[in-house]
């Protein structure tokens, strides 16, 4: 697993999506996707990076999706994955894939993060691996791409 470039600070104290968009309000770098060991892992950052054209930019060719995780904070019924109470993407990746890491990374994005709220070291284990659009040799794997479609049942 990457090592975490530094260690997250987080002042906001809604519940962070750690999936968001780069255009959602709040939104902020939560972490760089790195390939090791012929998989791709997220290298968490120690505090978000604000969302500016040239971040966007550096990804280029790529969406700033396929190679950059951000947060913000969740918009509750305003998303596809919510269903009034809970984060269903997050229980999915919880109960559907296979854990990317034996130990829950650093990440002090946990204190509010819905995933982890909800669903605990379960989404921790996972978390690491999941990417807001995959490619290539890092593309999802069947089960991920299952767990990400909003109209999979729980």
């Amino acid at each position: 697993m990457p090592k975490p470039l530094r260690v997250l600070e987080v002042r906001d104290e809604r519940p962070q999506c750690p999936s968001a968009r780069p255009d959602m309000p709040g939104s902020a770098l939560l972490g760089v996707f790195q390939e090791q060991d012929g998989r791709g892992l997220l290298a968490y950052l120690d505090r978000p990076a604000p969302v500016t054209e040239e971040l966007l930019e550096l990804a280029r060719p790529l969406s700033p999706t396929q190679l950059f995780r951000f947060s913000a904070p969740c918009v509750g019924n305003g998303c596809q994955h919510f269903d009034g109470e809970n984060c269903r993407l997050a229980k999915k990746i919880a109960q559907r894939l296979e854990t990317a890491v034996d130990v829950v990374p650093e990440c002090t994005l946990r204190s509010v993060c819905r995933w982890r709220l909800q669903e605990g070291d379960a989404a921790c284990l996972r978390c690491p691996m999941i990417l807001t659009e995959s490619y290539g040799a890092t593309a999802a794997s069947e089960a991920l791409r299952v767990a990400a479609n909003p109209a999979t049942p729980v």
